[in-house]
């Protein structure tokens, strides 16, 4: 199976909030398909909750540490021209961020030439969830 996580989901491997479990299970049998852009925003999220108090510098740098070390085994996916310009149109079709519009866009480049069935996009973004399954992608939290 192919598992795409956004940031939402990806934070979720290190922090323990509702729905962890659940990618973490996931992404232990199976590859992290994710966009470029979701090493910045993990990086600034990670940041941001040492920031507000909700970890420990200890924490922070463990959980920095482990990110850099999975990050060798993402399969991250390089922006071009073609995908942006798509993000474009699905920000103004879905009234989505630019940065959700970049995830659905990679996402959706995974289909090209395989079987839809085994690619599974995880977000905790309500928003962004109806608009992949709107886009036909199966969501890993229907599963």
């Amino acid at each position: 199976m192919i598992i795409y996580l956004d940031t939402s989901a990806f934070i979720k491997l290190y922090v323990d909030e509702p729905g962890a479990d659940m990618v973490r299970a996931s992404v232990a049998a199976n590859p992290i398909h994710t966009h470029w852009i979701a090493y910045a925003e993990m990086r600034a999220t990670l940041a941001r909750l040492h920031r507000m108090g909700y970890q420990t510098a200890g924490a922070y740098r463990e959980h920095k540490r482990e990110f850099e070390a999975d990050w060798k085994a993402v399969n991250a996916i390089l922006p071009d021209e073609q995908m942006l310009r798509r993000a474009g149109e699905l920000a103004e079709r879905f009234r989505l961020r630019g940065y959700d519009s970049v995830h659905l866009a990679a996402a959706e480049s995974l289909r090209v030439g395989r079987a839809t069935d085994f690619l599974r996009f995880a977000s905790f973004d309500h928003l962004l969830n109806q608009s992949a399954e709107e886009l036909g992608l199966r969501l890993l939290m229907a599963d």
